[in-house]
């Protein structure tokens, strides 16, 4: 009788059953450790989903008593009163006009502080520097507001003398000293990624370290320096404790930061508290709010997107 000579990684696995078992045993654990990260990566996913839903939800009872036309159109917005309106411009407004503060001080102060640390500053000062700013972004926002409220207003009344207690730029103004830290970060880190072989380059071609480092790199980098500026806009439209304590809780349709203004934020937090009673229009009022604030971070993702899509082609 005729023998068959098997393929010797055949003839080793026949003859190793042991060697299966563990093969079977392994892709098993394989198995199991990708549906872990499937499900952990699944969480965020259904999280922002159900977010969604309830937002939507629940706003869609509000709009069943406030129509959409009043909602955008009126520029009052009064729960409390007796015969409450709901116009939520005097909200956006305020949330639109302290953010813009905030950015006017964190953008450029943070890019420039992205620049020093990528650029110029020696290892020393930036390992130094580091901790400190990201001890800045680890100081709770309710510090920062009362930093505004007892700090900076009185500072600010000095130089203008008509200033309120309440106001949009005092409040404006430390929510950027509060934003600066997550834009210099993430922006040093987009021109630390940056090839040496362009700096080295620029240099070659006779260029001094600012020229490199705002003609050469800060280009280069200018889709992480975007998401960073995205960053920092969303920070400074979701902030809550800084406004509701330096900006005051009077919803107010004005574009003069000098004046006092209620955001989206510090009107929930406000409901929250009780003032409105679970279940009213008024209590539904914050989800209608909620969805507006989740929009209009949504509209500055997706221009952010748009941004680093298009300057990433261009260079």
């Amino acid at each position: 009788m005729a023998t068959v000579d098997l393929p010797r990684p055949a003839a080793m696995a026949i003859a190793d059953p042991d060697r299966l078992k563990h093969k079977f045993s392994r892709n098993i654990k394989e198995r199991i450790i990708e549906m872990i990260l499937f499900l952990a990566a699944l969480v965020s996913v259904a999280t922002t989903l159900g977010i969604v839903f309830i937002l939507f939800y629940e706003s869609l009872a509000f709009f069943r008593h406030v129509p959409l036309v009043d909602f955008f159109t009126d520029t009052m917005w009064t729960p409390l009163f007796s015969e409450p309106r709901y116009g939520i411009a005097p909200l956006l407004m305020g949330t639109l006009v302290t953010s813009a503060v905030a950015l006017c001080v964190a953008i450029p102060v943070g890019t420039v502080i992205a620049i020093y640390l990528s650029e110029f500053a020696p290892f020393s000062v930036r390992e130094a520097a580091k901790p400190f700013l990201e001890l800045l972004g680890g100081v709770p926002t309710i510090v920062y507001g009362y930093f505004a409220l007892v700090f900076v207003t009185p500072l600010l009344q000095k130089v203008f003398p008509g200033l309120p207690g309440f106001n949009m730029l005092s409040a404006g103004l430390v929510m950027g000293v509060m934003i600066i830290p997550y834009i210099s970060s993430v922006a040093e880190d987009a021109m630390r990624a940056v090839p040496m072989s362009l700096r080295e380059g620029s240099y070659a071609m006779g260029a001094t370290r600012f020229q490199t480092a705002t003609r050469v790199v800060t280009p280069a980098a200018i889709s992480g320096i975007a998401a960073a500026y995205i960053l920092g806009i969303s920070r400074a439209v979701g902030e809550t404790m800084i406004v509701a304590v330096a900006a005051g809780m009077q919803p107010n349709f004005t574009i003069n930061p000098a004046e006092p203004a209620s955001t989206i934020t510090a009107y929930i937090v406000q409901v929250a508290l009780g003032d409105l009673p679970h279940g009213s229009v008024g209590y539904q009022s914050i989800f209608a709010a909620g969805l507006m604030l989740f929009l209009l971070t949504l509209v500055f993702n997706i221009l952010g997107h748009w941004m680093r899509r298009k300057y990433r082609e261009a260079y």
